[in-house]
This record gives C-alpha cells, structure tokens and sequence, in this order.
C-alpha cells in the first residue's frame, strides 16, 4: 500500500483508493498553499468554531478542509450521523465529537536508510478454505511469514544481493457465489457448526459445482494478475529481471495448479465420451442400432472439424493470452489435498521420475509440497511421479537454527515398509534402466508422524516452526548460485541427524519435493 493519508494518533494509512481521492481533491483546491513543516506540533488539537472552507463526498464518509493541514474525516453511517447532531446540540463542535484528523504525510520524514533494496522476487501467498470466517487473516498470516523471512534472510543470507518480498492474495471476499442462497436453507439447530462448515467447507463444494467453479478460478487468476501489475508498475524493472513464486494453502493449491496448467473439467467429459465410444464398439448391436452409432459418429466427426476450422480461424486473428501473466518459478504446496484432486482425475503413478508428469517445468520451474504429519486433508505428491515413493518416508524440514543440519542429498531413504519390495512399475512392466531402490542401505522404520502425536505441545510449536522452517528454504532457494545448496536439495528421503536434539522442531513440518530422475532409482537433487 502506498501511503498518502494517515489517521492521527495511530498514523496508519487510509485505504489507497480513497486516499488518492482525497489527495486529488486537495491538490486541485489547495496547490501552492504553504504547509505547517513542523511535526511537532499538537497534531491532535481540535478545530473549535472554525468553519469548513471545504468539503468533498466520498461513498460513506466526507471530509471537511478547515484549512490547508487541518482535514477531518466524517463517517456518513446514519448512528454517525444522530451522534454528531447530539453532540453538536450539547455545544461540542463537529471535529472534536465525531471527526478523525487525517495528515498528509507521515509523522517522520523519510531518509535514504528506509529504502529497502530492490526486490528481485516475490512470492503470492494464497489462501485456502475458510477465509470467509476471517477476511484479514491471510494478510497477517503473510506479515509473519515475510516478518519470519527477514530474520532468516539478515541471519543466514545477509550476503546475497536478493529481497523477497510476501504478497498476500486475498481472492474469496469478492465472489458473489449463490449469494446468500445456502445461508438461507441452513437450518437453525446447531448453527454455529453449520456457520463454521457453510464458511470453509462449502468452498469445496463451490469448486467442484460446474456452475461456480469458474467464477472462483476467475477471482484468483484476476487477482493475481492485479497485484503483479501493480507491483511491476511501482517497480519497471521488476518485470524484465524479477522471479514469481507462489506460497498456495489448502483448496488455494489446487485452484493455482488449475489455472496454471490451465485443466478444465470438460477436457475429462470429452475422455469420458471418447471411452464410451470404444466401449459401444466392443458389444453386439442389431444392424439398425449399429446404423444410428454410424450416422451418429459421422455427423460428430463433422461437428468437430468445422469446430476446429472455426478455432483455428479464431486464433489466426487473436492471439491467446496467458492464464498468468508471470511465469511460476517456484510453487509451494502447504497442507495440499491437490494429489487426490489428481488421482480422482485419472492421474496414475509415472515411470519417468520427472516433474513434468504433474505439472510441466515450462509451466513451473519447480514444484515443493510441504505438510504436517497430522493434516487430514494434506496429501503426498512424489508417489504420483514415481510409484515406490509411497513407500518412502517423506523428508522432514530441519528446524531453521539446526547446527550443521545433514544436507537432505545426503540422507539414506527410509522405507515405510522395509520388508516390501518397493517398485515403480506393475509385475508385467519392466524398466531395466531404473534399479530398485532396495538396493539402497536401508533405515529402520519409522512413521513419520508417530513423534508429533506423542508430544502434546507440539501441535502449537509446529505451527509457529512452518514460517521459520520455510523461511531458510525460501531464501536458500532463492538466493541459490550455480552450485547446489545443501539446505534446499531434498530427494524425499528421512534424515535422522538432529532428531534427538529437538524433536518437536523437526517433525513439526514434513516436505516433499520432487525432482528429474535420477540413475539410482530416486528424484534427482542436484537439479
């Protein structure tokens, strides 16, 4: 937010839009007009008996200018208004009852020193479900991750020429939806609960509804794309040399995965018809039903090369833009049920250990999934790219203030089940330039959320440890050089080094990344 207008005593600003109202409002009156330069002033002193040289309309409040630095601001709701005829008739003046002194400018002046450095990345922080019960919680859940990032980046990064900076992405508040259609049929028994479920749970619905589906689509792609301009237009050179990562929560991951790669339900209905139609092939029909199917399939086999004449000749005149207007570079899944999204759609373990099964690397650079243990609704994603992943324990972050953590490349493979013989590919498939990773040492077993469900506190840590844990993988993925650094490169592979020291802080988030093939049988970390 550019600041132009404070509210005196806190100095926090106004709202942009009405704040570049009022300032428009004050130059086309007062430009020229010398102003008060000493801010030691009793900024807080009332206007008594002085009367307004002028006034302008905003949509529910107006502002009265007493002089050129004496502005006030007036809410125009009707209780605002019943208090200030009250008071006025008691003898109070209108600015000292109900009025809120606004400066322009801030309480300090600005020196060479507040300048932060330049940005070369920027990370959209975007919410899941539930943000309809807590509109402004995304924005000060970003303030503590950006505020947790700093203190990362000063301690452990302070000699890389990089700044990152956390947007938050607020998409929900501005959807219409059905309105207030559910709130009307929810029945009154038990209402609180059912408050709670029609504000977090329904959004699933909503986004599996073929009627509201692309309304949420639209309100995230929209606004990420709105706040990229507007930071590209603050910051020109942005847009030629910065980087875009996106920090996705929840449902907020598989609406991000969705507008990226630009999957749309009717892609999966015209499979489905596709199918049947094979299948109708396959059975015995009377001579006239075999017939109809052939008239039938003629007649969709035309529809469909006139509809491709008419796309082609749509995209000779218009060109496609972009679903985004940034490229991804980095994308962090947290508490991602975006894997059984892809299951349910059809999507089957891959041979090639490439990220590109899932989500190619011309769409996104690079692809993290970050979880805790004991969240129900998160889910793994490496088992979708190569089979015997899932049985291989995912890696667990290290807490950010480990000494001389183990480099994750490093790390042993640790199988949830040792006894069984992992394998990427079914009994009558063979790869022979995959070796199975048996043949790696193997670690004792251990369920990787065994240790939080056995420490009550760690619930609490847990949460206040994920800013500080991704923080240092944030910012030692950002700030990468040529050479691999070992706090980022991760195989999904269990690490033991530190885990009896603090056992809270390391198993109070678990990751997976995923990763190019590699020679041995796992997802290459050097890559």
């Amino acid at each position: 937010m550019r600041g132009q207008w404070f509210i005196d005593g806190t100095w926090q600003p106004l709202e942009e839009e009405e704040s570049n109202l009022i300032e428009q409002e004050h130059l086309s009156c007062f430009k020229g007009q010398q102003m008060q330069e000493n801010f030691d002033m009793e900024v807080s002193k009332p206007v008594d008996g002085k009367e307004a040289v002028h006034s302008f309309k905003l949509s529910r409040n107006h502002v009265d200018w007493h002089s050129v630095d004496e502005v006030y601001l007036y809410s125009d709701a009707t209780t605002s208004k019943i208090a200030r005829t009250v008071t006025q008739k008691l003898g109070f003046s209108k600015a000292s009852s109900s009025g809120t002194r606004l400066h322009r400018g801030y309480v300090e002046e600005a020196t060479l020193e507040d300048k932060p450095s330049q940005t070369t990345h920027i990370v959209f922080v975007v919410h899941g479900i539930g943000q309809k019960m807590d509109q402004g919680r995304i924005i000060k859940n970003t303030a503590m991750m950006r505020d947790t990032a700093r203190k990362i980046e000063e301690k452990y990064f302070c000699n890389l020429a990089t700044h990152v900076e956390f947007l938050p992405v607020e998409w929900r508040s501005k959807l219409a939806l059905d309105g207030d259609t559910v709130d009307s049929i929810t029945p009154d028994k038990v209402r609180g609960l059912r408050d709670m479920l029609n504000s977090s749970a329904m959004d699933i619905m909503y986004y599996t509804s073929p009627l509201y589906r692309d309304e949420l689509v639209k309100g995230l792609q929209q606004e990420l794309n709105r706040l990229y301009m507007l930071f590209c237009s603050r910051n020109p050179e942005f847009e030629e040399k910065g980087k875009v990562s996106i920090v996705s929560h929840s449902l907020g991951c598989v609406i991000t995965y969705d507008i990226m790669t630009g999957w749309n339900p009717v892609r999966l209905y015209e499979q489905l018809l596709q199918k049947e139609e094979e299948d109708l092939e396959d059975r015995w029909m009377s001579y006239e039903e075999q017939h109809l199917l052939e008239e039938l399939y003629i007649t969709k086999q035309r529809l469909r090369e006139i509809e491709e004449r008419l796309h082609e000749l749509k995209a000779s005149t218009i060109s496609k833009t972009p679903a985004l207007k940034f490229k991804v570079e980095n994308f962090f899944c947290m508490g991602s049920p975006l894997a059984v999204f892809l299951a349910l759609r059809g999507i089957r373990p891959g041979n090639s250990g490439s990220q590109d099964h899932i989500l190619p690397r011309t769409i996104c650079n690079r692809l993290l999934n970050i979880f805790h243990p004991t969240d129900p609704v998160a889910y793994r994603l490496e088992p979708l790219i190569l089979k015997h992943y899932s049985n291989i324990s995912p890696v667990q972050i290290h807490w950010y203030n480990t000494a001389n953590p183990l480099p994750y490349e490093h790390m042993k493979p640790s199988f949830l089940n040792p006894t069984k013989e992992p394998t990427s590919v079914t009994e009558n498939e063979s790869i022979p330039t995959i070796p199975s990773p048996a043949t790696s040492p193997v670690m004792v077993r251990r369920h990787y959320g065994e240790s939080i469900t056995n420490i009550g506190k760690a619930s609490i840590l847990g949460a206040a440890s994920i800013g500080k844990g991704l923080g240092g993988m944030l910012f030692s993925r950002f700030g990468r050089s040529s050479a691999p650094t070992s706090q980022t490169s991760e195989t999904g592979k269990e690490g033991t080094e530190g885990e009896d020291k603090k056992p809270v802080a390391i198993h109070s988030t678990v990751g997976t990344l995923t990763f190019p093939h590699s020679s041995s049988g796992f997802l290459d970390p050097t890559c």
